[in-house]
């Protein structure tokens, strides 16, 4: 299970999703909206953006224990890609939103707003490693 590569793509993006419960999207000045109140805009402002964040945290590490079963962790990992174009899409039409009433020249970005891409890269590989072992099982099936 563990010695494929692609289980260990599939922990690390997992462990992508979780890093963003610890990594902003951007800072700010204190006290200026009702999402900035403490400077720091997370996912933790949000409820949708929480339940993104755990949904793809479970897709990509609950995934990694389908390995018997080849095409689902395919479609799980694809389902998780999918979350995680959801999630910056939403922070940032969270933000938008919100950002005009404080003049976004106060406002920077940070680490957490790349940590989907991270993910997406690195399910991409998974995937990509996952159609190399399908391939490799049809060719000893033919052998046989």
């Amino acid at each position: 299970m563990i010695q494929r590569i692609q289980s260990i793509f599939l922990l690390l993006a997992s462990g992508s999703f979780g890093g963003l419960f610890g990594l902003p999207f951007a800072t700010g000045p204190a006290n200026t909206g009702s999402f900035l109140q403490d400077g720091i805009y997370n996912i933790l402002d949000n409820p949708f953006l929480i339940v993104l964040t755990v949904l793809g945290l479970l897709l990509s590490f609950g995934s990694i224990f389908l390995f018997k079963n080849r095409p689902l962790q395919k479609r799980l990992s694809i389902l998780s890609i999918i979350v995680s174009v959801l999630i910056p899409a939403l922070a940032a039409m969270l933000f938008f939103k919100e950002a005009n009433n404080i003049g976004t020249d106060q406002l920077n970005d940070s680490f957490g707003l790349y940590m989907p891409i991270v993910s997406i890269i690195l399910l991409v590989l998974a995937i990509n490693f996952i159609n190399k072992d399908e391939k490799i099982v049809e060719s000893m099936d033919r052998l046989r």
